[in-house]
């Protein structure tokens, strides 16, 4: 057999049109939704995605505001930054672009924004909302799992679920909310123990682990559904955490890298801010 390729860039494309009619909808109520990005330093990396955050934004008629610093800026001016931002009402998301300089504590930061845009979805508040099962923003990587897998029809209730990959971005909270939906979910690691017993006992299988190629095809059961979430640079290429060509010819859906999941996060981060618009203005 060979796979269904998800191309997260083609779905993330056809929400982005949806998002945009809801954006033209409320502007029609004077209601502009409206972005703004933090980024500190000169990262490529960071800065080409906050670029690609605020080009996607304007793509769909929301506004988004891109404030840059240097590295050298202080904790507590950063912190005084984002307590303007939470005070203006023509602001509705709020996003400081990760990983942050070390003398700046990346928690104290998160938590500074106040949860009605926090349009990422770490602060603790919405954490705790996704943990119960509330309403609440959800981080975007992980709910742009969960978009693809519900808009190609892939059941989730009822399903074993393996996560390999436990960080605070994606691995835990992709868990969890595959255990809202109804899926019997494993959590594996760097210490996990026979590793590949369990990953070829999933019916759904998430890898997001940033090590290159770890999962072949021996790795998974015929049929299993793999989303690769890693992002590696290998010779000067984009590859996943999944050996692509071999898991083809195994799994029933697969995800590539790149136009992957990727678009999809983006996707998530525009239809937060809407929500958070919309709430705001209620």
């Amino acid at each position: 057999m060979t796979a269904e390729i998800i191309y997260g860039s083609e779905l993330a494309q056809e929400i982005r049109q949806e998002l945009k009619e809801e954006v033209d909808s409320l502007r029609e109520k004077s209601i502009s939704p409206k972005l703004s990005v933090i980024i500190i330093g000169d990262d490529p990396a960071s800065k080409s995605y906050v670029k690609g955050k605020q080009k996607a934004s304007n793509k769909i008629g929301m506004d988004a505001d891109l404030w840059e610093y240097e590295s050298s800026i202080s904790e507590q001016e950063l912190l005084e930054k984002i307590s303007e931002l939470n005070n203006d009402r023509s602001v509705h998301g709020i996003l400081v672009q990760l990983p942050l300089p070390d003398h700046i504590e990346e928690q104290k930061v998160i938590e500074a924004i106040v949860p009605e845009k926090d349009v990422d979805g770490f602060h603790p508040v919405s954490i705790g909302k996704m943990m119960t099962g509330q309403d609440t923003f959800l981080p975007c990587t992980p709910h742009g799992i969960i978009v693809m897998l519900e808009r190609r029809g892939i059941k989730i209730e009822g399903k074993h679920a393996v996560v390999l990959g436990r960080s605070n971005l994606v691995g835990k909270p992709v868990g969890q909310l595959l255990l809202n939906r109804n899926a019997t979910v494993t959590y594996c690691h760097s210490k996990t123990k026979n590793l590949k017993e369990i990953t070829k006992q999933a019916d759904i299988l998430i890898v997001a682990i940033g090590k290159p190629s770890i999962i072949t095809s021996d790795d998974i059961k015929e049929g299993a559904v793999v989303i690769d979430v890693g992002v590696n640079r290998v010779d000067g290429k984009l590859t996943g955490d999944v050996d692509f060509e071999s898991v083809d010819q195994v799994a029933s859906y697969l995800t590539p890298v790149p136009k992957g999941v990727g678009p999809m996060t983006i996707t998530m981060l525009l239809h937060n801010t809407i929500e958070a618009a919309k709430k705001i203005n209620q």
